[in-house]
């Protein structure tokens, strides 16, 4: 019998209910984190707009305190990318991403990275670091004065891939923008566990499902998994997609109807749904893909309107009054504005509670609604 054929719309649904944009759910910061596997965080504010879009009452402060509790970190971590993930999971799949922070070593520098003694690197480094918790910059500075003969940005790098590190807070904390101090995770988690792709392969399922491992390697930064995961792959449920791409997933992950109407939900910058799978039209239409990655690798903050991206936003502070601005990509959606007013409203209060007025504009038609 041949696999069940997915709709594009039960792919949406189905990634939707497991990333909790269906419906806002109960849970702690951490526990939410290990649903979605990690946030991504270049910049420290996304990821409390990510857990403010799924999560009932969250607050601010209760991210804040599991980074201060060690409960979740941040980390150089998928795709040599800083990412919030929770303590456990760090040292339980680092040994898996290890060899890809590896590789991101001579892909970033190339010859400048060629004949480091990275062990030496790593030797001076880790004592350094734990005694420390120095910034990048400083530790760049104590490498060079062992080796004036080599590139700072490259060594400082090749301790970064080599050397797992998490960073201390407050780093990472809302509104800190990039200031961060690091220090070895081994001595802020403790002992890391052995290497196991096929347990991170299910937790990646689990978030982001249905999926091939194309689209695993395409979220991890990791190649040539398919022949490693064979085992893994016999024993999931198998679907295929109208083009008759082969996906897999867990045996006891629901399949959402594609009838199912989801609810307008806003994602911050670079949200990891946007880049969990090789072909993105699940969630975002190729047509409209450069309009949300744009120049030097940015993720524009995006609006999901009947469940895909419909529109992008951005907010801006004049004086008191703080604006969201708002670009549908087509004018159909204008029968949404309603909605996209009302949850704008309410996230823009969520990250400047300090304004006196706020208000919604959309682009470009300029209607605008505030609230006081």
């Amino acid at each position: 019998m041949p696999p069940q054929t997915l709709s594009l719309r039960q792919l949406n649904r189905t990634l939707l209910a497991r990333q909790l944009l269906l419906e806002r759910q109960r849970l702690d910061p951490k526990t939410a984190i290990e649903i979605l596997l990690a946030l991504q965080s270049q910049i420290p504010n996304p990821p409390y707009i990510g857990l403010w879009t799924r999560l009932h009452g969250f607050d601010k402060s209760q991210l804040t305190a599991a980074l201060e509790a060690r409960a979740v970190v941040r980390a150089p971590w998928l795709r040599s990318t800083l990412h919030l993930v929770s303590a456990a999971d760090h040292q339980r799949f680092q040994a898996v991403i290890q060899p890809a922070l590896a590789r991101g070593l001579r892909s970033f520098f190339g010859a400048r990275a060629r004949g480091l003694n990275v062990e030496r690197l790593v030797e001076i480094a880790k004592p350094y670091l734990e005694a420390e918790q120095p910034s990048i910059g400083a530790l760049r500075d104590k490498l060079q004065a062992f080796e004036p003969g080599e590139d700072k940005q490259a060594m400082a790098y090749a301790v970064r891939s080599y050397l797992p590190l998490v960073q201390v807070p407050p780093s990472g904390a809302w509104g800190l923008g990039t200031r961060a101090t690091y220090t070895t995770a081994a001595s802020w988690l403790g002992p890391a566990a052995p290497a196991d792709l096929s347990a991170f392969f299910r937790r990646y399922l689990a978030a982001f499902g249905p999926a091939d491992v194309m689209d695993f390697q395409t979220w991890t930064g990791m190649t040539r998994l398919k022949p490693r995961l064979s085992t893994t792959l016999e024993q999931l449920v198998h679907y295929q997609t109208a083009d008759g791409k082969r996906l897999y997933d867990l045996p006891d992950q629901a399949i959402i109807d594609e009838d199912v109407a989801p609810p307008i939900r806003f994602l911050p910058e670079y949200d990891n749904i946007l880049i969990a799978h090789k072909d993105r039209s699940r969630i975002l239409p190729e047509a409209q893909r450069k309009k949300v990655f744009v120049s030097a690798g940015r993720v524009l903050g995006s609006v999901l309107i009947d469940g895909f991206v419909g529109a992008i936003w951005k907010v801006e502070r004049e004086r008191t009054r703080a604006t969201l601005r708002v670009t549908l990509f087509e004018e159909g959606a204008s029968g949404c504005l309603d909605a996209i007013e009302g949850e704008g409203l309410r996230l823009l209060r969520f990250i400047d509670e300090g304004a006196l007025d706020h208000c919604v504009e959309f682009a470009p038609d300029g209607r605008t609604r505030s609230m006081p």
